[in-house]
């Protein structure tokens, strides 16, 4: 809860700051609020490894379908990701002195935009998995930064990639926000992304045996069995 919300607090935070401080420049706008997401993450997940760095469903998701953890351990985490990201909206939103709640009315629909979603989503499993399963699981903080940084801007929909995040994003009206009617779809492709990411995984890692050894070292994480 408290990763997913301070990940959520540096998305909606630097883009107000980055609409305030570079006005008629949307591509400066774009760049500062992608180096803000990428250092947030790989400081969060670097502090808060031991314990639990999976600030994303998606990613819980997995590791329930890999049998890291099991089906009760991953809906309190999948609810905990999503409590906490709706409260990181609301601390951006007052910090930069808006008001506590406003509804994105920003409408991302679109097949590219969507296509987008499924191809940020595959790849962030992609490297967070492949990341651990080679035997690298400590730079994995650092894979996800760049990977989310560069996502920005490879895709289409700028990388969302995280249904807790994009919830969150529909309770500020400004530079990161979604409208609510344009959430359903963008979380609908970042499963389709997830799946196709693990099964993508799973071929090119089959060594499911060093991914549990490596996930049995967090506490966070019982492992039991891979499959």
């Amino acid at each position: 809860m408290l990763g997913t919300a301070f990940l959520v607090t540096a998305v909606i935070g630097s883009g107000i700051a980055a609409v305030r401080l570079s006005p008629n420049d949307v591509g400066l706008q774009l760049l500062e609020n992608s180096l803000i997401r990428g250092a947030a993450l790989v400081a969060l997940i670097l502090a808060l490894q031991p314990v639990s760095a999976a600030f994303n469903p998606v990613v819980t998701v997995v590791e329930r379908v890999l049998k890291a953890i099991t089906t009760t351990d991953a809906a309190i985490l999948i609810g905990a990701q999503f409590t906490g990201g709706i409260l990181g909206a609301l601390m951006a939103n007052l910090m930069f002195g808006l008001e506590a709640v406003s509804i994105a009315g920003q409408n991302r629909s679109s097949g590219g935009l969507w296509l987008g979603e499924v191809v940020a989503t595959l790849g962030l499993v992609l490297v967070i998995f492949g990341t651990v399963r080679s035997g690298r699981g400590e730079t994995v903080a650092y894979a996800v930064g760049g990977y989310i940084t560069a996502a920005y801007w490879f895709t289409s929909s700028t990388s969302f990639a995280n249904p807790a995040v994009t919830a969150a994003r529909m309770f500020s009206d400004t530079f990161a926000g979604i409208s609510p009617s344009s959430v359903p779809m963008f979380v609908l492709k970042q499963l389709i992304g997830g799946l196709l990411g693990l099964a993508l995984v799973k071929l090119l890692y089959p060594n499911a045996v060093g991914l549990a050894a490596d996930l049995a070292d967090t506490p966070a994480h019982p492992v039991k069995e891979f499959s």
